[in-house]
Parts: structure tokens; sequence; C-alpha cells
């Protein structure tokens, strides 16, 4: 049986922006071209990012899946660690605030940028 390899951001029990791993087994479809169960949707949305795009400290508002395109996005983490997604990478951005907190920049999300040469575009599909 394959799998796929979901990279999740999500916020930690610390209010902390961290990346963990885990897999989605292709447990559909034939020998041939497996698929995964179908999963829900509400919505997706493309994004244009030009060439020295960059965020600010935030927190995913709604768990949504992101796809890149094109170009190449990076992801900073609180604790100074980042990574690099290009294009047909992803990540499950699930890094909400937790419940009763108020946002704080020095503690929760994350902050993004696109690197490289090419304009960054994105698709987001929500879960």
């Amino acid at each position: 049986m394959s799998t796929f390899n979901k990279v999740i951001l999500f916020t930690d029990t610390d209010g902390f922006a961290r990346f963990r791993e885990e897999t989605i087994e292709l447990s559909e479809g034939k020998p041939q071209a497996r698929l995964s169960p179908l999963m829900a949707s509400d919505g997706m949305q493309l994004r244009r990012s030009p060439v020295g795009f960059r965020s600010d400290f935030h927190c995913t508002d709604n768990p949504q899946w992101l796809f890149v395109l094109e170009g190449q996005m990076e992801i900073f983490l609180q604790d100074g660690t980042s990574r690099v997604f290009g294009p047909g990478e992803h990540f499950y951005s699930a890094d909400v605030l937790p419940a009763g907190a108020t946002f704080n920049a020095q503690v929760h999300g994350h902050w993004s940028r696109q690197v490289g040469p090419a304009e960054l575009v994105t698709l987001f599909v929500r879960g």
C-alpha cells in the first residue's frame, strides 16, 4: 500500500508553531493510481506573491492545505527554524490561535516570504 507524507504546521501545547509529519494511506484507487480517501474541502483560493513578498507573524484563521505551484516559499517559526517549500510541495497549515488566547507576535504563529528570482504562486485548500 502506498502513502502520502503530510507536512503539518501546528500550534503546540506551549502556544508555539511547530512542524510535524504524518502519513496518509493511499488505500483507494487501483495499483497504477493509488488514491487517499476523499477529504472534505470548504473551497480553494489562489495567490500570487511578487518577488520580495514577506508577511508579518500571524496564525492561520482556518486550517488549510497550502500547495506551492510556482516559485519558492519559506516559513519561519518563533524558534528561528524555517523550511523552504518549492513547486509541487505542500504543508497543512493548522497553527491556529489557542482557544482563549490573545495573539502575541512573540509566541504565536509563523511568517512567510517569497524566496528566489521567481514570483510565488500558491493554492490554498480549506480543510
